[in-house]
């Protein structure tokens, strides 16, 4: 009960961000799923409390939430929350139980949004390097285009690659369902670092694709198709390819996984 009155003013507005803020939106989605994920996990049947471990995690829950609080940092108010189940989970059934729900407890810390600072760090060396694969693509097929940092000059138009089409949201979906899929068809954290690692060239890749075709459209079709319900379309569309590249992968590392590692390893 402390905990939920200590912890309700975090997951109040984490909730309010999953629902309002787009980049944020994810988290409407993984929230529940790790919630489901610890019920099917269950209890491990070896679980012995450590009360001691527990009630330091708590204690540094507490801290980090009064720290949050009087820095007015999200995502530290909000990681305080993960911190405080580990810790919940510790004390009454021992750290078996988090190593059980290691994955509900790390799809939970992904959909706490990142900080502004880190996102604006982020955001504008993938908008570069989605302009420039972009443009190179672009050239391949002979298309006159000159770069200039993240605009794309077209003969008669010019493409801005903005900070939405960064591909750091796709980046951060991509890298939930590397550790989804890891977590959930891979048995060796070897497999499951290297699924999550293929992610970020994944999103990369992706996102520059949609600004060459972007690009293309443009140019050879219609100005109009750079912008609205087609562009977002060509968005999804990638990004549902990019899901199904990374199950096939996903697939992949588990068939490799069942010829090098014995069944009841866990290496």
């Amino acid at each position: 009960m402390a905990a939920a009155i200590l912890f309700a003013e975090p997951m109040a507005t984490l909730v309010r961000d999953w629902w309002t803020d787009s980049n944020a939106g994810y988290g409407l989605l993984l929230a529940p799923l790790a919630v489901w994920l610890a019920w099917r996990a269950g209890l491990a049947p070896d679980r012995a409390p450590n009360v001691w471990l527990g009630t330091a995690l708590l204690a540094l829950a507490v801290l980090l939430r009064y720290l949050g609080g009087l820095a007015a940092e999200q995502f530290t108010l909000r990681f305080s929350m993960v911190v405080a189940a580990a810790g919940l989970a510790v004390f009454a059934w021992g750290t078996v139980q988090v190593r059980r729900w290691w994955l509900p407890l790390t799809l939970f810390a992904l959909s706490i949004p990142l900080p502004v600072v880190v996102t604006n760090t982020l955001a504008l060396p993938l908008q570069l390097k989605a302009s420039a694969i972009g443009a190179a693509l672009l050239e391949w097929r002979q298309v006159p285009v000159r770069l200039a940092g993240n605009i794309i000059q077209l003969p008669g138009r010019q493409l801005f690659v903005t900070e939405a089409c960064s591909g750091l949201r796709s980046l951060t979906a991509l890298l939930s369902l590397g550790v989804l899929l890891g977590g959930i068809s891979l048995r060796t954290w070897v497999g499951r670092a290297l699924l999550v690692a293929v992610a970020i060239p994944v999103a990369i890749v992706v996102n520059a694709i949609r600004v060459f075709l972007t690009g293309f459209l443009v140019y050879f079709a219609d100005p109009k198709l750079g912008e609205g319900f087609i562009h977002l379309t060509e968005g999804w569309l990638l990004f549902i390819a990019a899901f199904a590249l990374l199950g096939c992968l996903a697939w992949a590392a588990g068939l490799v996984e069942s010829r090098l590692v014995p069944r009841r390893s866990n290496a």
